[in-house]
């Protein structure tokens, strides 16, 4: 299987405040064909500092993080134990995350004409939020 870039995204919520409200904007950019959502995992960080996890597709129904079992395109496996203490090292106690392993498959055609043209997708680079924003403050504003 051939699949375009792929990135992580960890989502916290502090003291523990998941209400759901990402779901429809996760729903509107999966069924667009924005992205693939391949794996997810929601996390737990007790105020003892102890993490529990459990893959989208094993939360029991009736919670609101439930809902996040609807925007999975498949479950490849792709987070580790040991990648879930790295993400959420530095989650506060007594917070939740989400992490979602997604597909950017908006570039699967990019990709394909790349290839049919000679060409290799050599690098993906995302430019962490903060430092975008560092950038854009020094730019003077044009009218």
């Amino acid at each position: 299987m051939t699949l375009g870039p792929v990135e992580v995204l960890v989502i916290g919520f502090p003291e523990n405040r998941f209400t759901g409200e990402i779901i429809p904007e996760l729903e509107r950019v999966v069924s667009s064909g924005t992205i693939a959502v391949i794996d997810g995992l929601f996390v737990r960080k007790d105020a003892d500092g102890s993490t529990t996890f459990a893959e989208f597709d094993e939360i029991g129904v009736g919670s609101e993080v439930a809902a996040l079992r609807g925007i999975l395109d498949r479950v490849e496996g792709l987070i580790s134990d040991e990648d879930v203490s790295e993400l959420t090292a530095e989650l506060a106690p007594n917070s939740s995350a989400a992490i979602l392993v997604f597909e950017h498959a908006w570039a699967r055609g990019l990709r394909d004409a790349v290839v049919r043209a000679g060409g290799q997708m050599l690098e993906s680079v995302r430019v962490p939020q903060d430092v975008v924003q560092e950038i854009l403050s020094t730019v003077p504003e044009i009218d």
